[in-house]
């Protein structure tokens, strides 16, 4: 199946990417306010929320392109590009910082050769950087594949990334 808006055909499984938007704006047609909630499927759907997809949703919520942007662009958990295979998330928050988050985030730069905000070039891991994640009184915390460890040692950070770099 291929249809376009613009440049929409990625393909997802057996969707295209529009089609799999469309689907979702449809799951979340009658409730009130329903940008966050259909971005939020969106990214789980595919990934990210790609750059065709403003339009698209602009046209179905009847809201402008810049409306939509604006809230894309505003919150730091919507991805622009799909994540690496693994995902890091290194808590920058004051409490983490304290206990040695920046030693964490050179050992993440080290060990990738990427900046928090950047996949590698191979798709393996993707890190970024937080300012919290809730787990204050074991930090530094990091979080990986959505799971959040706390007290994360330069050792136990290196040993996560080198088994996400690896596989």
């Amino acid at each position: 199946m291929t249809t376009s808006v613009g440049d929409m055909t990625t393909s997802v499984g057996d969707m295209t990417t529009q089609a799999a938007i469309e689907a979702i704006v449809a799951a979340h047609r009658g409730q009130r306010g329903p940008l966050l909630p259909i971005l939020h499927a969106v990214q789980a759907e595919l990934g990210h929320v790609p750059q065709e997809a403003i339009a698209l949703l602009a046209r179905e919520l009847n809201l402008s392109r810049a409306d939509v942007h604006g809230v894309v662009s505003f919150y730091h958990d919507f991805r622009h590009e799909p994540a690496g295979r693994t995902t890091v998330r290194i808590c920058r928050a004051e409490a983490c910082q304290a206990v040695g988050a920046d030693a964490l985030v050179a050992c993440a730069r080290d060990r990738t050769g990427v900046l928090p905000g950047q996949t590698r070039a191979d798709g393996s891991v993707t890190v970024e950087q937080v300012f919290c994640l809730g787990n204050c009184a074991l930090g530094p915390s990091v979080e990986v594949n959505g799971e959040v460890f706390g007290r994360v040692s330069v050792d136990r950070l290196r040993s996560v990334l080198d088994e996400a770099v690896s596989s």
